[in-house]
């Protein structure tokens, strides 16, 4: 089912000037020509080109702190066999060095709840993880429990599969609801489009619809599929959502580079396991997806 404000919506993002500079070909995006030029110009370009749609919080090309980095990245670990020390680990980590919160599944909400009470660290789950298939019910009543135990952001992926049907009122719906729990709790809720499994088309779509549901977020991976974040699709993002909405970068990102780089492409949060590593700057191994 087709819908004519977001067509036209779409449509408008494609025309723009802005967007010459993704190098877009029909609708696959890939990202900038490194060897043309630097990314950090390239986002100025886009700024110029429409300012009022692009905000990158630190400023483009300004040295970012270990601080300010730490402060964006959600120290995550998701994989199936974390263990209770491995999380434990996590939460030291995460208050040692200040970061944004940690992402881990719904079964360890309460155990971190309990021992990053009084930090500044937040407590982040995913919901409907890491396929988005799950009915909306489920993911609300999942939601819903997280919060309970003491969850304070909330990351849920999409249903991929309705979006690509074209299905807008559902994906609109199945965001809205978990959306709505998170803000009765005063909680941050950020929604995983997966851009590995889209077209430039179906991502513009998506971040649409999460802004339009009130989203806190769109992020850009779960970090289990065939792809994670690249710096053409955080742009992208960050083009069509504004500063109205964050975006976060998750899904491959395992250096001080690579961070850097997703910042300076518009993110606003990063998602990572490596996150020790990143603030450090150094090739310490860190456990974790």
């Amino acid at each position: 089912m087709t819908n004519p404000i977001i067509d036209k919506i779409v449509t408008q993002v494609f025309t723009e000037k802005a967007l010459h500079d993704f190098y877009c070909v029909g609708e696959t995006c890939k990202g900038w020509e490194r060897n043309v030029i630097d990314q950090p110009n390239i986002v100025k370009k886009i700024i110029n080109n429409g300012a009022e749609r692009i905000s990158a919080g630190l400023g483009i090309g300004d040295k970012i702190s270990d601080l300010q980095v730490a402060r964006m990245i959600d120290h995550t670990l998701l994989k199936p066999d974390a263990t209770i020390e491995e999380i434990e680990n996590l939460c030291m980590e995460a208050k040692k060095y200040s970061f944004a919160s940690v992402c881990i599944n719904p079964g360890f909400v309460k155990f971190c709840a309990n021992h990053l009470k009084n930090s500044v660290v937040k407590v982040c789950t995913v919901i409907g993880f890491p396929l988005g298939a799950s009915t909306t019910e489920a993911k609300r009543f999942e939601a819903e429990q997280a919060l309970i135990n003491g969850a304070e952001e909330i990351d849920m992926v999409i249903n991929i599969g309705m979006l690509k049907s074209k299905n807008y009122d559902y994906v609109f719906n199945d965001i809205n609801q978990v959306v709505l729990c998170a803000k009765k709790n005063n909680a941050v809720c950020k929604v995983i489009i997966e851009t590995a499994l889209l077209t430039d088309r179906e991502k513009i779509i998506a971040c649409v619809l999460s802004k339009n549901a009130k989203a806190d977020f769109v992020k850009t991976s779960t970090g289990f599929s065939k792809g994670g974040a690249t710096a053409g699709d955080v742009a992208l993002m960050k083009y069509v959502v504004g500063s109205a909405v964050g975006v976060k970068a998750s899904g491959g990102i395992r250096s001080r580079k690579d961070a850097e780089e997703m910042i300076e492409s518009g993110a606003d949060r990063i998602g990572a396991s490596a996150s020790v590593k990143i603030v450090k700057g150094d090739d310490q191994e860190v456990k974790g997806y």
